[in-house]
Formats: C-alpha cells, structure tokens, sequence
C-alpha cells in the first residue's frame, strides 16, 4: 500500500487531463459557475449555504482561518466575504489550474484573502472545505482516483484544527456524464469514519446531485 505522500507525488500526472479541461472552460466561460463545471449559481450558492454549516457557534462569530482546497476562481470567498464568520478570519484558496489561481487574484483585492497554486495544504488552518474538487477525472482509472481523493482528504485533515467539509457527486443520480467521478455516500462515510475521524456525518440535499460529508475533531 502506497503512503499518503506516494499517491500525491504522483498525483500531478493524472491530473494533467483534469487542470486542462477547467482552464479550457475559465478560457470559454470566464469566472462564473459554469466556467468551473457547476449547472449554474443557484446550485452553486446552494452547495455553499450547506458547506458553511460546519463552522460553529463560536467560528461563525469570526477570527479563524479557513481552506479553501479547489478554490477556482474564488467564488466561497465571495460568499463568505460579508458574513460575520469572516470577521478578524483568513481566507487561504488552493487550486491545481494555475489559470484558476491568476483570475482569484485578479478578481480579489481584500487582504483576509490568499490565493495559492497546489494540489494540497500547504499551512494548517481552523476549518476546510472542498466543494466539487473530486467531481472531475477525465477517465481516470476508478480505484486509482479513490486512492488519490482519500490520500488527499488524510492530508488536508492533518492541516485542519476542528472540521472538514467536502462534497461529491452521488452515484445514485439518475444521469451519468463522461469524464466526472460519481461516488457512494456510504463508501466515504465510512473511510471518513475509519480514517479521519468518528465525529462525521453526511447530508443529501435533492435536487442537488452530491452529497456533502462533515467531519470533526472529538471534543474532550
């Protein structure tokens, strides 16, 4: 069994397919929803007001550091920008698509706010969130792409400090498009459980697609 740096190390390689589809689609669609793969905005705000249900009370009052891991464009900080949980906080995106990093900065003057080219954490923080990250692989062998996302969740857990949230699409929707990775709730749940931590849960929202996983530090 490879270790979690092995299967990141290699992981440049089958991604190669997957940054070239997204910057293809910055370059048709600019940075919008559908310049990053989403139906539309609506479904993408959607994903957020779930996804920001793993601060608690006390971060939602602000003063924490938050992940972005698949930032694109930075849309979450768009939407997180005004919201008390923003408050004395820092915002850190990360994204494999160099294009994807140059239209954050670009669009993105507010200091709380850091953009960064990479396929993993570079520094710890309070919380993380993965929104459609490991939707997309292009054809990449099923099994090695699972290897790569949970080698990937191990490590961004080990930079996170109290919860991570992730979304994937379900394998249970009705439509299957080529080129996307559509995964099992149950499979994840329970590598999430076995792996990260026990404090973890899952949560279906139709009509959206995905399914969104929290998982969380045990408090003492």
């Amino acid at each position: 069994m490879r270790s979690v740096g092995e299967i990141l190390s290699a992981a440049p390689r089958m991604l190669v397919p997957v940054v070239r589809a997204y910057e293809r689609r910055l370059s048709r669609y600019g940075p919008t929803a559908q310049g990053v793969f989403w139906k539309n905005q609506e479904w993408q705000l959607r994903r957020y007001a779930i996804l920001e249900d793993i601060f608690d009370d006390m971060a939602q009052a602000g003063g924490i550091t938050i992940h972005d891991f698949g930032c694109g464009y930075g849309s979450l900080f768009e939407y997180l920008a005004d919201k008390a949980v923003m408050n004395r906080s820092r915002y850190i995106g990360t994204d494999m698509s160099q294009g994807m990093i140059d239209a954050a900065k670009a669009r993105h003057a507010d200091p709380r706010g850091e953009f960064v080219h990479g396929i993993s954490a570079h520094e710890t923080a309070d919380y993380t969130i993965v929104s459609g990250t490991y939707n997309m692989h292009m054809g990449a062998d099923a099994e090695e792409w699972v290897e790569y996302i949970q080698a990937s969740l191990k490590q961004l857990w080990q930079h996170t400090r109290r919860g991570l949230a992730f979304n994937m699409l379900r394998d249970d929707t009705d439509v299957h498009y080529d080129g996307l990775y559509y995964a099992n709730p149950v499979r994840f749940l329970t590598f999430v459980r076995e792996s990260l931590s026990p404090e973890a849960e899952v949560i279906v929202d139709p009509p959206l697609p995905d399914f969104t996983i929290f998982v969380r530090r045990p408090t003492a």
